[in-house]
């Protein structure tokens, strides 16, 4: 029986010798292929693409193995000491807009689509000047994103975007091991206020629970001209329209009185209100009152219709978008992306979608969930100890900075130092003001909705005093 006991245990260890061999083997074998992948997500040959030293990488992840989704991401290294520098993931609203189209290829990337031919800009202010890069497009039917289940289209809201980007974060992780210990933070713009909170949310709660290969080190996020709360985003929407006189008086009180915006409710009066405010729009561009339109476009399309304008679940700002060089930019984008040595470049549109390229998605069915308000959110992670900073560019009539300051003042946060000037290059860049627990807010002087487009200097000193934790300059010189 001793040796029988003895034949056993030699039988089980050897086993499990065997099983920890498999495993080991079978884990080595999955970090080889992402790093395969990774190597196969290098971009070499990027059409137009001027000369640079570092490195950049396109391509797709997949979220979950039962799933038919795959999200698309465009990611650059530093431009020095890249293993040095935090990782900041980058994400554009609508919903439904491409980061990779706004952000990468607009703002605040190193490569700016400037022309209708395949030459790229250098931008001379990228935010990869003092941070690793990552632009996200999010949700699936989002730019090069997809899904081979036309069921999820369907399905699509705040709360599976959230899931989404945060399965993609975990799995791209995998893919750039290298990266996983960086001080990690979200920025965005328009309802991407939506999305960062809620991201950084997710990514709080399933961190207390999270394993070394899922932990994500979040310290802190940034929203500009953000949708945040929709009873204050629209008071501020109409005051900022009278108060730089593009509506009249009349038509000022007559809104105030016809709408109940604090509960939603749009009567038959408020409509036919909110109908003479488009148009008292129609001839200039909300999302920058002061820049000049794109000829190339119908005056009517600038506007979207009355119940998307002042509905954010529904918000689409993908129409009369003009940059600070020329106002049809967006044209050359679109043209730029739906090449198909631009997509070989870049590791798209591998699956041959069935329908082009566009700024912003036209195969999304709908948006099933949009909360009120992201305001309980904020409260919560800047008591969790994140640095949160809102920044607005002051001349964009969307989401404006009268908007968002009433949206900061109803959170009832104590004012640790009060509005005051803050300076670039001699100069004022805006008007900025601190909030116990670590919440900024500061305003860009002369920026429209799309800040880093506008004030493209002004905008990498704010983002850079946001990374190191820094006030913003109070002093010309």
């Amino acid at each position: 029986m001793e040796n029988i006991s003895k034949y056993r245990l030699l039988v089980c260890c050897t086993v499990f010798i065997l099983l920890l061999a498999v495993a080991g083997r079978s884990a080595e074998s999955v970090e080889e292929e992402e790093e395969r992948q990774r190597e196969a997500d290098m971009v070499k040959k990027l059409p137009g693409q001027p000369p640079v030293k570092f490195r950049h990488f396109a391509g797709y992840v997949k979220l979950r193995p039962n799933e038919d989704k795959a999200l698309f991401y465009w990611f650059f290294e530093a431009q020095s000491e890249a293993s040095l520098k935090p990782l900041v993931l980058w994400l554009n609203g609508g919903p439904g807009c491409s980061s990779v189209a706004y952000g990468a290829a607009q703002e605040l990337g190193p490569f700016l689509v400037r022309s209708n031919n395949t030459q790229l800009t250098l931008n001379k202010f990228s935010w990869n000047r003092v941070a690793n890069m990552l632009f996200l497009e999010a949700p699936v039917g989002v730019g090069f994103s997809y899904s081979n289940n036309s069921n999820d289209l369907r399905q699509l809201g705040d709360g599976i975007t959230a899931n989404d980007s945060y399965a993609f974060l975990v799995n791209w992780f995998k893919r750039f091991p290298s990266f996983k210990s960086h001080h990690f933070y979200i920025a965005g713009e328009s309802y991407a206020g939506h999305y960062v909170p809620q991201l950084a949310e997710l990514i709080y709660e399933r961190n207390k629970g999270a394993n070394k290969d899922s932990y994500i080190n979040l310290k802190g996020f940034m929203i500009g001209n953000a949708v945040i709360n929709d009873e204050t985003d629209t008071k501020g929407l109409v005051e900022f329209a009278w108060s730089h006189a593009i509506i009249s008086d009349q038509l000022y009180v007559r809104i105030n009185k016809e709408c109940d915006f604090l509960h939603g409710h749009l009567t038959l009066q408020c409509s036919e209100a909110l109908k003479g405010f488009m148009e008292a729009y129609a001839d200039i561009d909300i999302y920058s009152i002061y820049s000049p339109v794109c000829l190339n476009y119908d005056f009517s399309n600038l506007l979207v219709p009355p119940h998307r304008l002042f509905s954010n679940s529904q918000e689409m700002w993908n129409r009369g978008l003009p940059s600070g060089y020329d106002p049809c930019t967006q044209d050359y984008v679109e043209q730029y992306f739906n090449k198909p040595e631009v997509q070989m470049a870049l590791h798209a549109n591998t699956t041959k979608l069935h329908y082009p390229y566009t700024l912003c998605s036209g195969v999304i069915k709908g948006w099933n969930d949009s909360p009120d308000t992201v305001l309980p959110i904020l409260k919560k992670l800047l008591n969790a100890g994140l640095r949160i900073w809102v920044y607005s560019g002051d001349t964009d009539g969307r989401v404006p900075v009268t908007s968002t300051r009433y949206s900061i003042n109803k959170m009832g946060v104590k004012v640790n130092e009060e509005w005051r000037t803050w300076f670039h290059k001699n100069q004022a860049g805006g008007w900025v003001e601190t909030y116990e627990g670590g919440l900024t807010l500061a305003t860009v002087r002369g920026a429209g909705h799309q800040v880093p487009l506008f004030a493209p200097q002004q905008s990498l000193s704010l983002f850079t005093h946001f990374l190191h934790n820094n006030p913003l300059p109070l002093s010309r010189f």
